[in-house]
């Protein structure tokens, strides 16, 4: 990246970590995915038990095969036998020592800005696990909610429900359909399929440092 375009996302990356400090949220800085690896290692302990979210931040910064590498109790739906034991994973995630996450967009205000389909992933977040930690590329750091709100509809859901197979119209057109008229937050489709259910804006914690946030100046998912 150039080292110009680099130093104005460090400072906006530093302006908004410090903004979470203040909502009682742990703001980290890595350098890169190795860093952020390190970073998420040195925020559990061996034995823990922990789960995640559907995530491909996770996957591209190799948090996930962290995860999986042995010193954790990993509650993994992926290797759940049918839909039943994936209900029950996400139940006992509630009871998890961690949870790790993305989030679909974090503002220069400290805030942390969640839409979700299923919403295990947003429940979990809110309440439940002990620590949650999430793993954000540069590419999600936004000025406000507005703005937010925009890089979901127009950037994080077409993609996301082209990975889940949705059969949604923003899988098809690149966009949701509340875009063209104004696109406020609740606004979308009607279909099965929906996955922007549930939206979540998480300000200042009254439970200090259970959210921990670690920004990489690199882009993860979407």
């Amino acid at each position: 990246m150039n080292d110009l375009l680099m130093a104005t996302i460090t400072r906006k990356l530093e302006r908004t970590a410090e903004n979470l400090r203040k909502n009682n949220i742990d703001a980290y800085i890595a350098e890169n995915s190795a860093e952020a690896v390190k970073l998420a290692e040195s925020l559990m302990n061996e034995g823990d038990t922990i789960s995640c979210g559907g995530s491909v931040s996770l996957t591209e910064s190799g948090v996930l095969e962290l995860m999986k590498s042995g010193k954790y109790n990993f509650l993994d739906r992926s290797a759940a036998a049918d839909r039943e034991a994936v209900e029950q994973i996400y139940r006992d995630t509630f009871s998890a020592d961690v949870f790790l996450t993305s989030a679909n967009a974090v503002t220069e205000n400290g805030e942390l800005y969640n839409v979700d389909g299923n919403s295990n992933r947003v429940a979990a977040i809110c309440y439940g696990p002990k620590s949650v930690i999430f793993v954000v590329g540069c590419n999600k750091l936004v000025k406000n909610i507005d703005e937010a709100i925009k890089r979901v509809k127009c950037y994080a859901a077409p993609p996301n429900a082209d990975r889940l197979n949705c059969d949604t119209p923003c899988a098809k057109t690149g966009e949701c359909i509340s875009v063209a008229k104004g696109g406020d937050m609740p606004s979308g489709c009607l279909c099965e399929g929906r996955i922007c259910c549930n939206y979540v804006v998480s300000a200042y914690q009254r439970k200090k440092g259970r959210m921990k946030v670690i920004l990489v100046k690199e882009e993860l998912g979407f």
